[in-house]
């Protein structure tokens, strides 16, 4: 059995490694997001450099989660290639410990980590990209938010007393309450096509939506137009600021009540709901990639191969990447459910990496 002063001693190293590839990612990825905002806005009348440096600093720690795991797998393979080059391992093993023993602190590492990111890391995350947003605005000179930053288009879907209908739009602002470009499929109460109705702009008041500069189109008729039409819906302010809500701006702990309210409004909730699983099953993931480390890293150095050995590990982490982003886009879209988009990455990596694992050390 491991001591615990060799136990620490393993953990200490393992963690080292893994906060140190962290903050390289973190700083680099940093560094980039910060020269790019300036170039987009030093030009702005509203231009500031710390509010620049702030925002760019604010919003990174929503991005760096998702660095997490590579640099999970990347730190533990370079601590256990430092132990190995320096016969540390082999010094254990000639002591009767075996590969399961001395891996176990750095898996009770990636654990802890796993744990911490999901309990406290990304809340403070999501916190922090909220306020990177408003100040994003602050250096464009506009304090309302901007859903379609990236071209995003807008869909919602409504009841109203009229019936039930699709609202799409170019841009939102102030979220959601005001749209731009807007189009609007009507149905009657039993659910047949009633008309489409375009307009310039829409907002959102109590019960219905104010179109301004409107057109409608009803089958067998000509078009109308309407300087102010009115469509009736059921979406509350807040549950459409919530349908344009990014997940990654949620935290772990309002994202159950997030849920559970897009759901009560008939909105898709299927991010959110992977975004959800995705968090639980971080902790699996990064002992995965503890595993998966373990596979390439543990050949003693004399035996060469070790270019080779790193780039497998290179080469599995980016494969469970493709997989786990293949999975996110179908489970985000609710093709698969969210729960299993979440879990079968990290699952079929931990168990890949057990039985590899497990055939080197035992045979």
């Amino acid at each position: 059995m491991i001591g615990p002063t060799l136990g620490r001693y393993f953990a200490k190293r393992t963690a080292f490694s893994v906060a140190s590839i962290f903050m390289i990612a973190f700083m680099i990825v940093f560094l980039f997001d910060f020269l790019d905002m300036v170039r987009a806005n030093i030009d702005r009348p509203t231009f500031g450099w710390g509010t620049a440096f702030l925002a760019s600093l604010f919003r990174i720690p929503a991005f760096s989660e998702l660095v997490l795991p590579f640099a999970t797998l990347f730190g533990a393979m370079a601590a256990l290639l430092a132990l190995s080059r320096k016969l540390e391992l082999v010094v254990a093993r000639a002591a009767g410990i075996s590969a399961w023993q001395f891996l176990f602190p750095p898996i009770l590492v990636a654990a802890t980590l796993g744990l911490g990111a999901t309990l406290v890391y990304n809340p403070l995350a999501a916190d922090l990209k909220g306020r990177s947003e408003t100040l994003q605005n602050q250096l464009a000179g506009n304090e309302q938010r901007r859903f379609d930053d990236t071209a995003k288009e807008v869909w919602l879907r409504q009841s109203g007393v009229d019936g039930e209908s699709i609202v799409h739009a170019r841009q939102a602002t102030d979220r959601g309450r005001h749209l731009s470009g807007v189009t609007i499929q009507a149905f009657d109460e039993r659910g047949r096509f009633h008309a489409r109705i375009e307009a310039a702009t829409a907002e959102h008041e109590p019960g219905r939506w104010r179109l301004a500069d409107a057109w409608v189109h009803m089958p067998g008729r000509a078009p109308e137009h309407f300087d102010t039409h009115f469509v009736s819906t059921r979406l509350a302010a807040e549950q459409i600021g919530q349908s344009l809500t990014e997940p990654d701006t949620v935290s772990f702990w309002a994202l159950p009540d997030f849920i559970e309210t897009a759901r009560a409004a008939g909105l898709p909730a299927f991010q959110f709901e992977l975004q959800y699983q995705l968090l639980l099953a971080r902790p699996l993931l990064l002992v995965a990639m503890v595993l998966i480390a373990a596979t390439v890293s543990l050949r003693v150095f004399r035996f060469g191969n070790i270019g080779r050995m790193i780039l497998g590990g290179v080469a599995a982490g980016f494969v469970l990447y493709v997989a786990q982003e293949v999975a996110r886009g179908m489970g985000s879209v609710g093709i698969v459910p969210p729960v299993l988009a979440a879990w079968i990455p990290a699952v079929v990596a931990s168990s890949i990496g057990f039985t590899v694992l497990l055939h080197q050390e035992d045979g």
